[in-house]
């Protein structure tokens, strides 16, 4: 009874962080009609005003509406955070399914570049690959899937060389069935659920690296409202503006802490061994 009301809480903390996670998505999806201004309309004679009627947030540096840049730069934040883990997901996956499957030299080759890839700190190479391509989201997209690839690669092949020795892929393989369809059959559906999960806990610590290729000048580039470029952007005015960098600097806090979390209750609810107890 115990056990089962622990996992009944987890299961509610899960579902209440799910809904909220969703709110938070939807608020982003329905920014255009939330926000009272146009994030890019400047207006010179209302700069740098605090918190009003008119301006719930306050004003810029140019007179544009905080809130609004806030409402659209989390269309941009999430949008490329979910863009980014969707494709390091499907390449990191992709390669290591092709090195357990293979062995032998590739499964070398790819295994040496992923180790390579993981030996740098994960921002600063970043920051060379988008220092050498030219600033912008798009070569932001380019080097942060470069680097971030690696360590699903590495946990998809050892989760393929794992299951190709269970005994119901050997039926498969025993019943006829081609090498693909075992693959892509009975593998990657029994893999899937540990690489869920990291994608989940990576949502937060790509969307601090896309912020941070931003802060620095090298990802979002003006008018475009986004979060760390609005940082970035309100760094100068922090004694005589502090809601220029309160504001972004929260909303990034709690889009972390709120991913960060849910990541760490699917963890607990896809474990096997709390299912079973």
């Amino acid at each position: 009874m115990r056990e089962f009301r622990l996992v009944w809480t987890q299961h509610r903390w899960f579902a209440f962080l799910f809904s909220l996670t969703i709110l938070w998505v939807i608020l982003a999806m329905i920014a255009p009609l939330l926000a009272p201004h146009d994030p890019l309309a400047t207006n010179f004679a209302k700069v740098l005003q605090p918190a009003s009627a008119e301006y719930p947030l306050g004003t810029d540096q140019l007179g544009r509406c905080v809130l609004s840049r806030l409402l659209y730069g989390a269309r941009t934040s999430l949008l490329l955070t979910f863009m980014m883990i969707g494709i390091v997901f499907v390449l990191g996956v992709t390669i290591g399914v092709i090195a357990g499957f293979a062995r032998g030299l590739i499964d070398t080759i790819l295994m040496r570049l992923s180790d390579t890839l993981m030996a740098f700190p994960g921002l600063i190479f970043a920051i060379a690959i988008v220092g050498m391509l030219g600033p912008g989201l798009f070569n932001t997209v380019i080097a942060l899937a470069v680097v971030w690839w690696a360590k699903y690669a590495r946990l998809a092949r050892s989760l393929v060389i794992s299951l190709w020795q269970k005994e119901y892929v050997a039926a498969a393989a025993f019943s006829g069935a081609k090498q693909i369809q075992i693959i892509t059959k009975t593998i990657l559906p029994n893999m899937l659920s540990p690489l869920i999960v990291m994608a989940m806990m990576d949502v937060g610590g790509m969307m601090l690296s896309i912020s941070g290729l931003s802060f620095l000048g090298l990802g979002a580039q003006p008018p475009e409202p986004e979060w760390g470029a609005m940082l970035n952007e309100g760094r100068r005015y922090l004694q005589t503006a502090p809601w220029l960098l309160i504001y972004p600097g929260l909303a990034i806090f709690c889009t972390v802490i709120i991913f960060n979390l849910l990541g760490d209750s699917l963890r607990d609810v896809m474990d096997p061994k709390k299912k079973a107890a």
